[in-house]
């Protein structure tokens, strides 16, 4: 905290590069080793000889943890330190993916790779998402988008990579080498750090110095205190103690009264229903109109590739001075056409049109990745950016434990992906048109407002 109670102003440049750089790393480690896990599916289908719905369950809870923890994620990044905070993300999570390549059974497998790697994964990616922002404010979008596209190159290279490791090596050799992977994290926690006002860098040594004379000079008053039998005065040490200890006021939550953040939040539950069933059934469903292993792996990656394009794409527009005010438009574009996209899946029958989805589809998830935290802040304020962005991922927890496992009811008791898809097209417009309806009435009647939501 600067000077005043102030934030430093945030450099745009700097250090703050590195800060994107392990932000990038992160979202490869976490993000996109989540997606293949649903190249797993059908070697854990085959191997515990399991339906889709039970199945889909451990997908869902790597994702449900991952956000049901952002909150702690946040706090501890906050109030301990956001490098720590990755560092034992890091360490939890390698050792959730190395003890899920023992694996005896799918319940061992919720535990492991769904609760622990997710653990792990929640106290890496809010606090690293949420340093970029502190960093960047003229350029804040286009260093997300370089930031969050993480998750389209690590799964355009790993999901082809993973393939090939479960036929080399089964799927418990490839969990094996990924939970080495994973462990780079700690890595990446060692670059997070905090941004720090020069002026009251310069100063700090001078005020320690001041401190410690009082606090001195305090103990040397009780002690005289006391060998006189007076009664000992209150020094207000232990107050400032409390202040370092215990956690700070209802300030730090005030965001989440803003009536603008509370209707974001609404259209988040809709989104995180729809978005994440595709990554999980986009492999078995290619498989099941024949496509081979290897073209179905490399439909996750032509989805991660386009995830690159959407992320840095969006971003660098969006930072457009002419556009900045209008960045919530391309975030309800982009979860408009994703959702459009998923009602033609059950019209795709061969490799050439699946690629094609994978196209339209991987770029705009994209683009709506790397304008979700940015949007976020310009509601919110870079103030409360890490407890919002805690918040905003802890409502994705339950959609995400869900919507798949839901999807695989669907699949089992109808024999067809097409419900699984509809229902995620659906739930993606839905949540569009929930924010676009309250964004319009807002814009027609518009109020001198505390929020930031265009």
């Amino acid at each position: 905290m600067a000077e005043g109670g102030r934030r430093p102003a945030a450099p745009d440049g700097g250090w703050g590069w590195m800060i994107v750089a392990g932000c990038f790393l992160t979202t490869i480690c976490t993000r996109a080793v989540t997606r293949c896990v649903s190249i797993f599916f059908v070697e854990f289908h085959m191997h515990f000889s399991s339906d889709y719905s039970r199945t889909a369950w451990i997908h869902s809870l790597v994702d449900c943890t991952t956000m049901l923890c952002a909150p702690l994620g946040s706090y501890i990044g906050n109030h301990l330190s956001c490098r720590a905070a990755v560092m034992v993300g890091g360490l939890l999570s390698s050792v959730g993916l190395i003890l899920s390549s023992f694996a005896t059974s799918l319940e061992y497998l919720y535990l492991s790779l769904g609760v622990l790697t997710g653990v792990g994964f929640a106290f890496c990616y809010t606090p690293v998402v949420a340093m970029v922002g502190t960093y960047f404010k003229a350029r804040k979008a286009l260093a997300y988008g370089i930031a969050m596209s993480g998750t389209g190159i690590g799964t355009f290279i790993l999901a082809p990579v993973v393939q090939l490791l479960i036929e080399l090596y089964s799927w418990r050799g490839a969990l094996l080498i990924l939970g080495g992977l994973v462990s780079h994290l700690c890595v990446c926690g060692a670059l997070m750090r905090p941004l720090v006002n020069p002026r009251l860098k310069q100063s700090s040594k001078r005020e320690f110095e001041v401190e410690v004379e009082l606090v001195t000079s305090k103990l040397h008053v009780e002690l005289n205190l006391e060998k006189a039998g007076a009664p000992k005065e209150n020094s207000g040490i232990s107050e400032e103690k409390e202040g370092h200890f215990f956690p700070p006021s209802t300030d730090e939550c005030r965001f989440l009264l803003m009536p603008d953040f509370l209707l974001l939040s609404v259209s988040f539950l809709f989104l995180a229903f729809g978005c994440s069933v595709p990554f999980v059934y986009l492999v078995p469903y290619s498989l099941s109109v024949g496509i081979s292993h290897q073209q179905a792996a490399l439909l996750m990656s032509v989805l991660g590739v386009m995830g690159i394009v959407g992320n840095i794409t969006f971003g660098w527009i969006s930072d457009r001075k002419c556009l900045r005010t209008y960045r919530i438009v391309s975030y309800l574009l982009a979860i408009v056409l994703e959702g459009l996209a998923c009602l033609f899946v059950p019209l795709l029958r061969n490799f050439s049109l699946l690629v094609a989805f994978a196209l339209f589809y991987g770029y705009f998830d994209g683009a709506y990745v790397a304008l979700l935290p940015v949007v976020t802040s310009d509601t919110v304020g870079p103030t409360y950016l890490s407890s919002a962005l805690g918040v905003v991922f802890f409502l994705h927890a339950i959609p995400y434990l869900i919507s798949p496992p839901i999807a695989g009811w669907l699949v089992d008791q109808t024999g067809s992906y097409t419900a699984a898809f509809l229902l995620s097209g659906f739930s993606l417009i839905c949540s569009a048109s929930i924010l676009a309806t309250v964004s319009l009435a807002r814009r027609c009647n518009r109020r001198p407002s505390q929020s930031y939501l265009g």
